[in-house]
């Protein structure tokens, strides 16, 4: 009955796809940012990595790393403040060698300023739509502000196939607003996570696998292109802790060539590399090179209930953009046996 579901769903987006005359490039790029503060550190270098509740939107499948109930959350403020970065999380494993998550990620710039309607002619006060007329003037009181905003809610499921095996899958709805326009789309993700000998590990996620689609209140339809993320990752026993090198390869299908770091065609390769030590599972300290060419650093510390982790990106050494700084908790509840 599920294939039978799934089936139809991806006949419909198929069919919708072949009869669209839009393909918005980069209508998902929201998508890319990542949450938690682990990844950022680590240049969004996760897929193979992450065990934790976050998992739910890095891979699904290494959801069942977590014995305990899980609930993260982060904020980021962007470019100075200008934007703002938010995701919460929930993570729950079941008795049946599964685990479920609900993830919410909104990045939004508010109170914006609308000045469409303000221009009068200062003489006669009379709203006006003539730049050029010399009399123009912003009439402040006509002044509006607005929101821009887009907002991704995950329902993840992840089971265990064998002991080192996992799979997982992302159904998520998206809504995207611009004062009075706005947008819905669904899409899916597919996943997996392999282990050798607990220390090498490989993670796969296939994110918008069936193009994701966008529907306008303004009757225009846009789709996010399929994002095929590999990870890998090893760790080693170095001075009481784990020494974690990793790098993540984002593979895309949407003609991106000079925006991306290698492009044969209209297929583009973007990569991520990171590197974590955790000391006696409780001090981490983190870095790595994002796909953007920015250098990322962190750390983090984990207690028994919670985990604290905090991220800093230097970006000011790309065009004068503010150095971006990510805060993130994770707490954990109910032990369970699995």
């Amino acid at each position: 009955m599920k294939i039978i579901f799934y089936s139809i769903i991806v006949v419909i987006v198929i069919t919708i796809h072949s009869n669209s005359q839009t393909l918005g490039k980069y209508g998902g790029e929201f998508l890319s940012l990542g949450v938690g503060s682990r990844s950022f550190a680590m240049g969004g270098a996760t897929v193979a990595l992450v065990n934790d509740v976050t998992a739910g939107y890095w891979n699904p499948s290494a959801l069942t790393r977590i014995s305990k109930t899980q609930i993260a959350l982060m904020h980021e403020e962007r470019f100075g403040g200008f934007l703002n970065y938010d995701y919460a999380g929930v993570g729950l494993p079941l008795k049946n060698n599964s685990t479920i998550g609900i993830s919410i990620i909104r990045l939004a710039s508010d109170n914006n300023f609308d000045t469409r309607g303000a221009l009068i002619d200062a003489n006669t006060g009379q709203t006006i739509a003539n730049v050029n007329n010399p009399n123009a003037r912003i009439d402040p009181s006509r002044v509006k502000t607005f929101s821009s905003s887009d907002i991704a809610l995950f329902f993840s499921y992840a089971t265990q196939q064998y002991e080192n095996l996992s799979l997982g899958a992302n159904i998520k709805l998206i809504r995207r607003d611009n004062a009075e326009y706005s947008a819905f789309g669904v899409g899916f993700d597919l996943s997996s996570k392999y282990i050798i000998d607990n220390s090498f590990l490989l993670g796969a996620n296939f994110q918008d696998i069936t193009t994701t689609f966008l529907s306008w209140n303004t009757g225009r339809n846009e789709f996010i292109s399929p994002t095929f993320k590999l990870g890998v990752a090893y760790l080693f026993d170095v001075l009481d802790g784990k020494l974690s090198p990793a790098s993540d390869f984002d593979i895309h299908i949407e003609n991106r060539k000079y925006a991306s770091n290698f492009y044969l065609g209209g297929i583009s390769l973007d990569i991520h590399y990171g590197l974590e030590y955790y000391y006696k599972n409780l001090i981490a300290i983190r870095m790595g090179y994002s796909d953007v060419g920015a250098y990322t650093y962190g750390g983090g510390i984990k207690l028994e209930k919670f985990d604290i982790d905090y991220s800093f990106s230097q970006f000011n050494t790309l065009n004068q953009i503010d150095n971006s700084q990510r805060v993130s908790i994770i707490f954990s509840f109910n032990q369970l046996e699995k």
